[in-house]
């Protein structure tokens, strides 16, 4: 599992991600019905389509938060509210879920919200944090 606590701490591994565009350009106060807080720690995952099988289609990128019924994460691409999705942490089983909302960013990436609805997941990098 790669993932380093956010803001201020990084990895050799993952201080190459951009760090513009992090927890700081939240707008999760904005959005109701958070059913638990979540924690501002970046995972990377591997995001696809919930129907492809396969890894085409399947993007490597990283979280802006989790929790246990959801994440924030980045894309190079849009996507739609209720898409089904799949977020992959590395070494770690799948967790499927929809997206609730998707937002433009200035440097043409995309910041997502997913909320899993089959069941709470719970990421290794959670337990580091504790």
């Amino acid at each position: 599992m790669m993932y380093v606590s956010h803001p201020n701490q990084r990895t050799t591994a993952t201080a190459d991600l951009p760090s513009q565009g992090l927890s700081d350009m939240s707008s999760d106060h904005m959005l109701s019905g958070r059913m638990e807080r979540r924690l501002p720690i970046i995972v990377v995952v591997r995001l696809a389509q919930a129907e492809n099988a396969g890894t085409d289609g399947e993007e490597r990128t990283y979280t802006d938060n989790i929790s246990t019924r959801g994440a924030r994460l980045f894309s190079a691409r849009s996507w739609q509210p209720g898409d089904p999705v799949r977020i992959a942490p590395r070494d770690e089983a799948p967790a499927f879920g929809n997206v609730v909302y998707c937002q433009a960013l200035a440097d043409g990436r995309f910041i997502v919200g997913v909320n899993f609805q089959d069941r709470p997941i719970t990421w290794s990098a959670m337990h580091a944090q504790i």
